[in-house]
């Protein structure tokens, strides 16, 4: 207990394993009222309450209610109840209940004040979001899966190993600022890296998320590089490396994003462009760029998941996302499509709109401090979402070609699309509120932030620079297309880091099995093939040799006969063998025991 109030994510985990136990409207009454219970109950929770305990001899703090904690639980809050309305008409329960656990298992994660809580949270994000890939049941939902659980479980280990190590250096488990250096600093920096899709390790995003079910991939966008990013504001703000890194993150997708034709995995490499600015904000670490990153996430939250709702509808009725089959759909789904804009309007930091006001923040830091050349780098990659996620999308999948009725040009007849259901269009309807009034009203979202602001996103040049950057964008996304120079959408796939994994992994995979299977063949042809044969044969024949050997010198004394005692010794060892004697060898058996056992005595 905290106060008067339960763990803050007790209520949506246990909730979440009871999901299973009941069935239709109770089942979607009770998974609408686990977010709106869980987010009264934080309610209850005042600023730097915590609660502590022991755990074989551990001395934990299960809980650590700071401001930045409380943002990210009310943010996943509403996010988990976005994401149960969205999929109130899903049937699949392990879907839902898993659904309802995972949020569970981010809440516990930001709460988490010991290393030890956190990585239980950490290790239960991916189990219990797996499924939400898996539920889609395709082989490449399942490949994707795998290889999704395969990357998020090293980084456990990597957590795990870097905690150990920094247990044993310092003897504290308190989630705490650090100095990367040492190998455990690395080791949860590498950690946390994998989760927050740091370059090289971020085409898990761009693989399992677009695999996902329409549902489950609203859930995904939601939790996991989120965590990611409160854990690495806890751990290492302030670290430059990070200013770097994030530099890349926001610039490379760019490129990808222009010419991939899935347009769920657009939006996977527009979060990898939009995580890239919360990490240089943690880079530079002052209270401004914190701040606007803990903004950015909120406000992220928020329009990329109404982007990917969208997305999921359209496939959802049509069956297809890649942007070669989609276009016209704004006449069947016209409110999907006024969502979907207004998503692209909030990503794109259209001024009125979520985007705006926390992404300033970030490059307001960056000027501020001194990084020029990364303030132009985040101004390249402001623009370049605005091309690829702000119109590449809607315009796309809803007033490109016309795919909803016959087209002699396509191999099919035409899209019978019509609009999303009543359930995902309400969840759609609530993100699409929150982006448009926290760009209107960005004190409502300063107020909540960790450190005290003062700040004011909408001056004249900020206004007018951001206009003059988004319509030079859409000059130049209209002037490629005219000429027919923007990269057309075709049916392809775009290799990424991923083929560094898989074909290592494969070279790897054969190098183990042309040394170890080949010494396996080797110790198998010597030990199976002949040694064991050779054993078992002498372990056979000995007593048939033996009982023989024992009787020669009777058969030599009495026959004299060479070839006669050659043949008495192949008969009494065919005799052996079969287990068939005469009485008297018997006898002389029994004679020979009792008189080793007398003189035994």
């Amino acid at each position: 207990m905290i106060g008067n109030s339960l763990h803050p994510c007790l209520i949506l985990l246990v909730g979440g394993a009871l999901v299973p136990l009941l069935q239709g409207r109770w089942r979607h009454l009770f998974v609408i009222f686990l977010p709106v219970a869980g987010l009264v109950n934080l309610w209850g929770i005042d600023a730097g309450e915590v609660m502590e305990g022991g755990f074989l001899g551990l001395e934990l703090i299960f809980c650590n209610a700071d401001k930045m904690a409380l943002l990210f639980g009310l943010l996943f809050h509403i996010a988990a109840f976005i994401c149960a309305l969205y999929s109130l008409h899903v049937k699949d329960v392990v879907q839902t209940s898993t659904g309802m656990m995972y949020a569970g298992s981010a809440v516990g994660a930001v709460f988490a004040g010991d290393f030890i809580t956190l990585f239980f949270f950490w290790e239960l994000l991916a189990v219990t979001s797996v499924f939400q890939i898996w539920a889609r049941k395709s082989a490449e939902s399942y490949g994707a899966g795998q290889r999704y659980l395969m990357l998020h479980v090293l980084s456990g280990l990597l957590l795990l190993g870097g905690v150990a190590l920094q247990y044993h250096e310092t003897g504290s488990l308190v989630v705490r600022q650090l100095v990367l250096g040492g190998p455990a600093s690395w080791l949860i920096f590498l950690a946390i890296g994998i989760k927050c899709a740091f370059p090289g390790f971020h085409s898990w995003v761009v693989d399992a998320y677009p695999a996902g079910t329409p549902t489950g991939t609203v859930f995904l966008c939601c939790f996991t590089t989120k965590v990611a990013v409160c854990t690495l504001a806890r751990t290492f703000a302030g670290t430059e490396l990070l200013i770097w890194i994030g530099s890349i993150m926001a610039l490379l997708p760019i490129f990808y994003a222009v010419i991939e034709n899935d347009l769920r995995r657009v939006l996977g490499y527009s979060m990898i462009n939009q995580l890239g600015f919360m990490v240089v904000g943690i880079g530079i670490g002052t209270s401004l760029s914190l701040n606007g990153t803990c903004a950015h996430v909120f406000a992220h939250v928020l329009y990329k998941s109404l982007l990917f709702m969208s997305m999921g509808a359209v496939l959802m009725r049509t069956g297809r996302i890649n942007g070669s089959d989609l276009g016209g759909l704004y006449k069947t789904m016209p409110w999907t499509a006024g969502f979907c804009i207004i998503g692209a309007a909030s990503i794109s930091a259209f001024p009125l709109f979520s985007g705006f006001v926390s992404k300033s923040l970030i490059m307001s830091a960056a000027a501020q401090e001194g990084y020029l050349w990364i303030w132009f780098i985040l101004l390249f990659a402001a623009a370049g979402v605005f091309h690829h996620a702000g119109i590449k999308i809607p315009f796309f999948a809803f007033y490109h070609h016309d795919t909803t009725a016959p087209d002699l040009r396509l191999p099919t007849t035409g899209i019978q699309g019509r609009e999303a259901p009543l359930n995902m269009l309400c969840a759609m309807g609530i993100g699409a509120f929150f982006c448009i009034f926290i760009g209107c009203n960005p004190s409502f979202l300063y107020d909540m932030l960790p450190m005290p602001i003062n700040y004011e996103p909408y001056t004249t040049s900020h206004v007018i620079a951001q206009l003059q950057l988004l319509c030079f964008s859409a000059l130049a996304f209209a002037g490629l297309q005219m000429f027919k120079l923007y990269p057309p959408e075709l049916r392809s796939t775009n290799l990424d880091a991923d083929w560094f994994y898989r074909k290592g992994l494969a070279l790897v995979n054969r190098f183990l099995d042309l040394i170890l299977n080949g010494i396996n063949v080797a110790v198998k042809s010597l030990i199976l093939g002949r040694t064991v044969p050779f054993f078992i044969g002498f372990l056979n024949n000995l007593p048939s040799h033996l009982m023989a050997w024992l009787q020669t010198p009777q058969w030599g004394l009495w026959s004299g006969r060479n070839l006669q005692v050659r043949d008495n010794r192949k008969s009494l060892r065919e005799a052996a063998f079969t287990g068939v004697f005469p009485v008297g060898f018997g006898a002389l058996a029994a004679v020979i025991i009792f008189g080793v056992l007398f003189f035994a005595r």
